[in-house]
């Protein structure tokens, strides 16, 4: 009996080997009809490729990922959109007379600085101030900043509009015709 138990010990030993080829039985189709059992190993195998092809799904997934990218490159000219035309010197007064985040008493000190600067831009069209744009830049500037940071804290939607503002006003205080239609 060894010899006959042989044969099957072989045949076990044998057994595990096929399971290996397995996908080489799945590719003879007459020869994998009698081996049922090699083609469960065959489906195991047979889903490999499909996790690939999903892989392959999700790279198509990435690029498509890009594709957001370029939303958010359009949402800021929506927020360029939503920016407020720069303050003009009307403008500024008005909005500065109706803001809380200043005191009654704090606003008429800033009224006569303001005040004291257009007197000095008139006097220099007027050719009786001896001073240069380039002079008259720095009491400018010195205000601008005085009043945003009495704002930035209270009032930051005006503190931001005049700073993003600032330039257009310093346009219309150095040029003689468009500082005559605000005075």
């Amino acid at each position: 009996m060894p010899p006959p138990g042989e044969p099957p010990a072989a045949a076990v030993a044998k057994a595990p080997s096929p399971p290996p080829p397995a996908p080489v039985v799945p590719q003879h189709g007459p020869a994998a009809a009698p081996q049922p059992k090699p083609s469960p190993p065959a489906p195991a195998k047979a889903p490999s490729p499909p996790p690939a092809q999903a892989a392959a799904p999700a790279a198509t997934k990435p690029a498509a990922a890009p594709k957001p990218s370029p939303a958010p490159a359009a949402a800021p000219p929506a927020t360029v959109a939503k920016a407020a035309p720069p303050l003009d010197l009307k403008s500024l007064e008005q909005r500065l007379k109706e803001t809380d985040a200043i005191g009654v008493m704090t606003k008429l000190s800033l009224k006569n600085q303001v005040d004291d600067l257009l007197d000095q831009f008139r006097g220099y069209y007027a050719g009786r101030l001896n001073a240069t744009l380039a002079e008259l830049r720095r009491p400018f500037d010195l205000l601008v900043m005085k009043v945003l940071s009495l704002l930035q804290d209270s009032d930051p939607a005006l503190a931001k509009a005049i700073h993003d503002s600032r330039e257009a006003l310093w346009a219309i205080l150095s040029n003689r015709e468009r500082f005559a239609q605000y005075t």
